[in-house]
């Protein structure tokens, strides 16, 4: 499966990786490695030693590098090998591992798994919502069994809500709801308004609305390539302007792990201006979130992807609906920035 690769990809939240430990993790089909330097600033290399191709997370942080755990090599953060402990200590000339450019933003850690001199932090979607300055963020992670292009479709696709979260996030009005699909550039939007709606007593508790209050409920979803999504997602007393409702931004980013296999990470940001309260509310409302995303939508993501058996997606014909508008959308632009990426590189 080709992917595309000059881009930003989430490989983490920053506070996985800390202090002396060696953390893996695959990403496009590549095991990476994850550390801190000496003055904590987080490093990636390829997680295989050159030598006997064993894998550096089994090893341990020495003093500007990793230590390889079965013959005692060493790298630094920019994969060249710093010591030798045999024979006279000649490095040998190939002993070096892959580096990739990484940055510490926005309470992630993003890894660039291209062309090193194309890494540009302006390139990396707008997450300010998640700055740890100016919000609690309550994190997430799950780990899917299923393709990380299926997990798009889900986010940009709510129609299924209605169906799949009927007690929790749907309820019968998400199938009149008012939605439009917008592109610029390459982002797109998928916007999605009910009116009149009566929701599950769970988004009233969490939104903070009276039970049973006519509102009108906005879900407004981001995308950007490869898959990283920003929904706002709000409501208000029905008639009023959305300006006086609530509405709080959830990220929800997905990183290739394999062709059939996906790493997902979602948060609930409240704003500090709001107080300790909100640091309360960010976490008991990811952790009241990860409830659906793990029971509901985790299983049918995965079932999914085992009745595709491999199968590339158009090549089994989909029936589309209305709904699907914003996600095929999401998928063209994708398809044409890794052809694109291929040609430039075949040249």
């Amino acid at each position: 499966m080709a992917y595309l690769r000059n881009c930003w990809y989430m490989t983490a939240w920053d506070n996985e990786v800390g202090g002396e430990a060696l953390f893996q993790r695959t990403l496009l089909d590549e095991s990476v490695l994850l550390f801190r330097d000496d003055d904590g600033v987080i490093q990636a290399i390829s997680n295989r030693c050159p030598h006997r191709f064993a894998p550096l997370h089994l090893g341990k942080r020495v003093a500007n590098g990793v230590q390889c755990a079965y013959h005692g090599l060493q790298f630094n953060g920019g994969g060249k090998c710093i010591h030798n402990p045999h024979g006279d200590g000649k490095v040998p000339a190939a002993a070096t591992v892959k580096s990739y450019p990484v940055i510490e933003k926005f309470s992630a850690i993003w890894i660039w798994m291209g062309d090193e001199d194309k890494a540009d932090v302006a390139l990396l979607p707008d997450f300010s919502c998640m700055d740890p300055e100016v919000f609690y963020v309550g994190k997430r992670y799950l780990h899917a069994r299923a393709n990380y292009v299926l997990e798009t479709d889900n986010i940009m696709d709510l129609s299924h809500i209605q169906y799949l979260h009927p007690s929790t996030l749907g309820s019968s009005s998400v199938s009149d709801a008012i939605t439009s699909v917008k592109q610029a550039g390459n982002t797109i939007y998928s916007n999605r308004q009910t009116v009149a709606e009566i929701m599950p007593d769970f988004l009233y508790t969490s939104m903070g609305f009276p039970q049973g209050l006519p509102v009108d409920r906005w879900i407004d979803v981001r995308w950007d390539a490869p898959a990283s999504m920003l929904l706002d997602a709000g409501a208000v007393a029905t008639g009023q302007p959305r300006n006086e409702g609530r509405s709080f931004p959830l990220p929800h980013i997905f990183t290739p792990e394999t062709q059939g296999s996906t790493h997902y990470w979602f948060a609930f940001c409240a704003p500090k201006a709001m107080g300790e309260f909100a640091r309360h509310v960010a976490e008991e409302q990811v952790q009241a979130l990860s409830v659906p995303f793990t029971n509901e939508d985790l299983p049918m993501l995965e079932a999914q992807q085992q009745m595709m058996n491999g199968a590339d997606f158009w090549s089994l014909k989909p029936v589309l609906l209305p709904g699907d508008a914003a996600a095929v959308r999401a998928r063209r632009v994708l398809d044409g920035l890794i052809a694109a990426e291929q040609k430039l590189t075949s040249l």
